[in-house]
């Protein structure tokens, strides 16, 4: 499946994220995560920190088109998400890196660049991991709508999902330390480039029937 998603990735990477015409994100979309404070791309990779957990690191870079930093929006296991199910605020769920199969997840080690935070890595084999993986949907309104800014708070640990604004050296220089954090700063994220799974008709909102929407 992985496979599948970054050739239809490849397919549609010079498409215009114009024209949307649906308002929610849903469940099984890939997409790229955006922090808006710092706009970078949330992105991860096969090398692993030399400090704290070892874990597959986390970073975010400004490169747009990078393959690497797609994620899929899944539910949990004891709460799945439909495929094309839209979100609503407070939803817990999980954000699966599509290249190493690795879910968002974070915990109580300090991160390597600014201690004062939370190390956040991507763990797990094949899409599955532990609590660790699972984050709530902040955002106004009931659902999560793809122009909103949104906030990601770490179940365990009542962190959020942040950009310290620290640069790694070698080997993933110029990346941004992405790190769960306390304080409400650098915490903003939207959806950006993506393939979207939405149903026929959001705005009746639980239509059974769903189609892909592709923007890269």
């Amino acid at each position: 499946m992985t496979f599948t998603i970054l050739c239809a990735i490849f397919v549609f990477q010079f498409l215009s994220a114009e024209g949307r015409n649906d308002e929610y994100l849903t469940c099984g979309s890939v997409l790229k995560l955006l922090n808006v404070d710092y706009n970078v791309r949330l992105h991860s990779h096969e090398v692993k920190y030399g400090t704290g957990s070892g874990q597959q690191s986390v970073t975010a870079t400004t490169r747009q088109e990078d393959v690497n930093s797609h994620w899929l929006i899944k539910g949990t296991p004891k709460k799945p998400c439909p495929r094309g199910h839209p979100l609503k605020c407070g939803d817990v769920i999980r954000v699966q890196h599509v290249s190493t199969g690795k879910n968002l997840h974070s915990h109580h080690f300090p991160a390597p660049l600014s201690d004062s935070n939370q190390e956040v890595s991507a763990y797990g084999s094949n899409g599955e991991g532990d609590s660790g993986d699972y984050w709530m949907v902040i955002c106004d309104g009931e659902y999560w709508e793809r122009n909103e800014e949104v906030m990601l708070k770490h179940v365990d640990t009542d962190v959020y999902l942040s950009v310290s604004g620290h640069k790694y050296g070698s080997p993933i220089g110029g990346q941004l330390e992405v790190v769960g954090s306390t304080r409400m700063s650098s915490v903003h994220w939207k959806a950006a480039e993506g393939i979207y799974v939405h149903t026929s008709d959001l705005n009746s909102q639980l239509n059974s029937h769903s189609h892909v929407h592709s923007e890269l």
